[in-house]
């Protein structure tokens, strides 16, 4: 499994959503596992994102699908990046 830093933004419609009911974050986890992706770490945020998400995926293509499910969805913007450990970076740098 791969890790992957996901930033998103909630659009006008994804705030509604989650003042309306705010246990919906936790209902897109469940949706998340079941395309075979884990929610290792998340954290709502200050600044020009509203949550971090830690997570692991099988491989960019499977993050790319879970992008274009929940982006068509219209309540979230997000932007994906690929993580590599700093000890497995060292290890391959050498």
């Amino acid at each position: 499994m791969a890790t992957y830093v996901i930033l998103s933004r909630l659009t006008d419609e994804g705030r509604k959503t989650i003042n309306e009911n705010p246990k919906r974050i936790l209902e897109v986890n469940k949706e998340l596992a079941k395309m075979g992706i884990k929610v290792k770490e998340q954290y709502a945020v200050l600044g020009p994102y509203d949550f971090v998400n830690i997570i692991e995926a099988k491989d960019n293509e499977a993050v790319m699908k879970m992008s274009f499910e929940l982006g068509a969805r219209g309540s979230v913007q997000m932007v994906s990046l690929a993580a590599i450990p700093v000890a497995d970076l060292v290890k391959k740098i050498k």
